[in-house]
């Protein structure tokens, strides 16, 4: 099993940048998939983006893709999302997750150990 704790979340205006971390304890770090998913107010929790466990295979959502980067330090067990140009969409509680096998790295039930989220909030 895996403890996930995610950091970094806050207020920013649009276009700024903000940097989340997922910290990991339990079992070793380097042995699971991870992901970001996001959840705003009313809507369901989505994909955001995912890094294989040696980090060669990235993948991100259209949404995202172009101002967000994914990326993992084993070393340090935790996996970051830089969040750059930020838009009043991107508002909402952002989740870090794990699992040790991932086939559908879109879908958040392929995904067993979940953070607790962190808030992040764009302002116009």
């Amino acid at each position: 099993q895996v403890h996930l704790v995610e950091s970094g979340g806050g207020l920013v205006q649009a276009g700024g940048s903000l940097r989340l971390s997922c910290a990991a304890s339990g079992r070793t770090f380097s042995r699971y998939a991870m992901g970001w998913f996001r959840q705003a107010p009313g809507k369901e929790r989505e994909f955001v983006a995912a890094i294989s466990r040696g980090g060669v295979s990235i993948y991100f959502s259209d949404s995202v893709k172009g101002r967000f980067t994914i990326s993992r330090d084993n070393a340090k067990n935790t996996v970051y999302l830089q969040m750059n140009n930020l838009e009043p969409e991107d508002t909402a509680v952002y989740y870090c997750a794990a699992d040790d096998y991932v086939s559908n790295w879109y879908r958040s039930y392929e995904y067993n150990y979940w953070g607790q989220g962190t808030r992040v909030t764009v302002s116009s």
